[in-house]
């Protein structure tokens, strides 16, 4: 869906925003012009001239003048695509983004993005003006004042509980933080006593009760979506941890309602 083609008396630093859903790789493409890869929800997995990464909310991609590149969406996914004309960029934004192809949104930057995103999926387009404001303040956010490894790892975190079942690998926990996997194993004990598999399997068992409690989805689909692989796994896991089948907890989630209502 195109949203806008920027058009003024000046040279516009955005030269069109749309929203975009990728589906199957058709393979690499260039062009002519800067692009930002901002994703509004789901999961895609993007290559910048051989570099790979997964991108989704928080995590964004830009794309240089003339690089290859090619993206493919296993699942729904939405994203804002912005393109630029880096000449009528700051150089500090022009430099910060040919240094690396992928960033990870400050809480500023993120603001921003989900701005444009609610307005576009109002219906609501933002107007040429709107756009020559909200380009350069996304750039300055972007690429002004990185956040801290900490405030990284809350973002982190938050995404893990949005999205239990998504593929939660130890290198794409590292990539949406910006650091080593190892470094990450660093953070997680400092900040939280536990490793990254812990903590995920921590969120993916009290998102399953939440859903077993608060919900009436079959107990095989609600296992899906919290990232297990299928009901048998959820049943071991919350044997193991709460010495109890997700079947009898719902049970008897709901006797306790019955009985306190």
């Amino acid at each position: 869906m195109s949203i806008l083609t920027g058009a003024s008396d000046e040279k516009p630093m955005a030269l069109g925003l749309s929203v975009r859903s990728y589906g199957a790789d058709h393979g690499e493409h260039r062009h002519d012009f800067g692009q930002l890869v901002l994703p509004l929800s789901g999961f895609l997995e993007i290559d910048v001239n051989g570099r790979q990464a997964p991108l989704m909310p928080g995590r964004a991609a830009f794309v240089g003048v003339g690089e290859r590149h090619s993206q493919e969406g296993r699942q729904p996914n939405m994203s804002l695509i912005l393109d630029l004309d880096l000449s009528s960029a700051s150089p500090q934004a022009s430099d910060a983004l040919a240094a690396g192809s992928f960033l990870t949104l400050n809480p500023l930057a993120g603001k921003l993005v989900d701005y444009m995103g609610l307005m576009t999926a109002s219906g609501a387009a933002p107007s040429a003006q709107a756009l020559s404001h909200w380009t350069p303040l996304l750039l300055d956010a972007l690429t002004t004042g990185s956040p801290s490894a900490t405030s990284r790892l809350d973002g982190l975190l938050a995404r893990m509980e949005a999205e239990p079942g998504a593929d939660w690998t130890v290198e794409c926990m590292a990539e949406r933080v910006g650091v080593s996997a190892s470094r990450l194993h660093v953070l997680f004990r400092e900040k939280l006593q536990t490793t990254p598999a812990a903590a995920l399997a921590d969120i993916r068992l009290k998102q399953a009760a939440r859903w077993l409690t608060q919900t009436e989805l079959p107990i095989s689909e609600l296992a899906y979506r919290a990232g297990y692989s299928d009901q048998s796994a959820l049943t071991r896991a919350m044997r193991r941890s709460m010495d109890v089948t997700p079947a009898v907890y719902r049970r008897l989630s709901r006797l306790s309602r019955l009985t306190t209502g």
